[in-house]
């Protein structure tokens, strides 16, 4: 009896011994898995169409100054006629409130030189000079934001963008009212204002290399009046001839501001700080529209990006199956890629 108890503990103890004498490897540990790199900021240049209306034009600082204000960068700017003189002026490098301090300070008699030549009742040269010596004499290539003025080349009737040379000869050009200012010759020919084939340059600015283009039309609705000046009747005629080539380019605009200046005359020059506060409001009124459309075309932007980096695998080709008779001779499913079976 005493035998057996000992060769069953001598047993147990080589269980144990042999249990507890194997070597325990420690656990492999898990792989360490990276977090993808975070996806690079979606970038949207916008840019800012400025759009022909003669004296209507000072609204643009309102708005240029309503959108600074608010954090919005606007890196490409084109216009037409009297948005093309803003728009220089803010190409070059001034803000709001500088083209504000020079509009309210701008003498008519500075920009206006009375001509008994052919072809208008004004030369224009005057508001050339003054272009100039408000961009200190830069040329297209040497302004700070990319920027367009857009004119009509006479003997065509075809659209003309400038985006070099003489600035002030560009924007002389973009503001010839056909009857008032002399046409403008550069190079071979005659060229007069923007605005009877793009009364807001929204394509201008596209070209310029804008993914988002704020258009701000200041230009004169028809009303059913008859204009009481020269003035107005051509510049009511321009926007009748322009109309339905202005819907059309303004409708791929982004967002279109519009200032309530429309009570304001073509030579209202008086009214200038009106035109910028109205500028101002209808800008305001914009805002939450513009961060809308900004935040959709960012999303979209994003998603697109995301699709580049991470493309869904691509599905198998569907195998070919042996049918009845393949089945009955033993053959199998040929899933190789069509052109190798």
């Amino acid at each position: 009896m005493t035998s057996l108890r000992c060769l069953m503990l001598a047993f147990t103890l080589t269980l144990i011994a042999g249990c507890g004498g194997q070597d325990t490897k420690p656990a492999r540990p898990a792989p360490v898995v990276k977090p993808a790199p975070p996806a690079p900021p979606v970038k949207i240049r916008i840019g800012i169409a400025l759009g022909g209306g003669a004296a209507k034009g000072f609204a643009h600082i309102g708005v240029i100054k309503m959108l600074e204000a608010n954090g919005f960068k606007l890196e490409v700017v084109s216009g037409t006629s009297a948005g093309s003189v803003v728009g220089a002026l803010y190409a070059s490098g001034m803000d709001a409130f500088q083209m504000q301090e020079h509009a309210v300070a701008l003498d008519e008699a500075r920009i206006r030189d009375v001509t008994l030549f052919k072809g208008g009742l004004v030369r224009g040269q005057k508001l050339q000079d003054y272009v100039n010596e408000m961009v200190d004499n830069r040329a297209f290539d040497r302004m700070r934001k990319p920027f367009a003025a857009v004119s009509t080349q006479l003997e065509t009737g075809e659209r003309t963008v400038f985006v070099r040379g003489n600035v002030g000869q560009a924007v002389r050009a973009s503001c010839s009212i056909p009857g008032v200012f002399e046409p403008v010759k550069i190079g071979n020919y005659y060229y007069v204002d923007g605005g009877v084939v793009s009364p807001v340059p929204v394509d201008a600015a596209r070209q310029l290399g804008a993914d988002f283009v704020i258009a701000v039309d200041i230009s004169t609705r028809i009303t059913g009046k008859t204009p009481e000046s020269l003035l107005g009747v051509v510049n009511q005629s321009i926007t009748i001839m322009g109309q339905k080539l202005g819907e059309q380019e303004i409708s791929r605009a982004d967002v279109v501001i519009r200032p309530r200046v429309n009570d304001i005359g073509p030579a209202d020059f008086e009214q200038r700080a009106r035109a910028i506060v109205e500028g101002e409001k209808a800008a305001l009124a914009a805002l939450p529209q513009i961060r809308i459309k900004l935040e959709q075309m960012r999303k979209a932007r994003a998603a697109a990006q995301a699709a580049q980096r991470n493309p869904a695998p691509a599905l198998p080709e569907k195998c070919e199956e042996p049918g009845f008779i393949g089945e009955l001779l033993g053959k199998e499913a040929d899933c190789r890629p069509k052109g190798k079976r």
